[in-house]
């Protein structure tokens, strides 16, 4: 027989509870379990002490046996350094980040904000030039006057 170390969903709606419980694989989510070790509560801030709770004895005992700890009760078992979980916890997937074509349209997007801006600097310094040619002519022509 199977085993997993898992969540059960408890509490009303919107205002999830989850009991830790270790199940048969084939049981459903909130169905049949073998033993209560602790409990999740989510709606718990995240440095609360109570917001998981769990006997680290009977944890210990049911991962000597062979039960298999889902995702989310690995992380709760890595943070609290029980047991050597040898499941390694998935990475953050790619598919929010954007796609080759999106990435090359953004870049060319930025390149062309970068030369309007340097085209914009450089009609600034040129109009710059200008004013100040035209105020030292006036003053040349007074001094050529006297």
């Amino acid at each position: 027989m199977a085993l997993k170390i898992r969540l059960t969903r408890g509490g009303s709606k919107k205002r999830p509870y989850y009991r830790i419980i270790v199940a048969d694989v084939r049981a459903p989510r909130d169905g049949r379990y073998i033993e209560k070790i602790g409990s999740y509560d989510p709606m718990l801030p995240k440095d609360h002490a109570d917001r998981i709770k769990f006997d680290v004895a009977r944890v210990e005992y049911w991962l000597s046996v062979g039960a298999k700890p889902t995702d989310r009760i690995a992380r709760f078992l890595q943070s609290a350094k029980i047991g050597s979980v040898t499941r390694t916890i998935p990475n953050q997937t790619k598919k929010n980040q954007l796609k080759a074509k999106a990435k090359l349209r953004l870049e060319e997007a930025a390149a062309k904000a970068e030369e309007a801006k340097a085209e914009a600097k450089a009609k600034a310094e040129e109009a710059k030039a200008e004013a100040k040619a035209k105020a030292e002519a006036p003053a040349e022509a007074e001094a050529s006057a006297e």
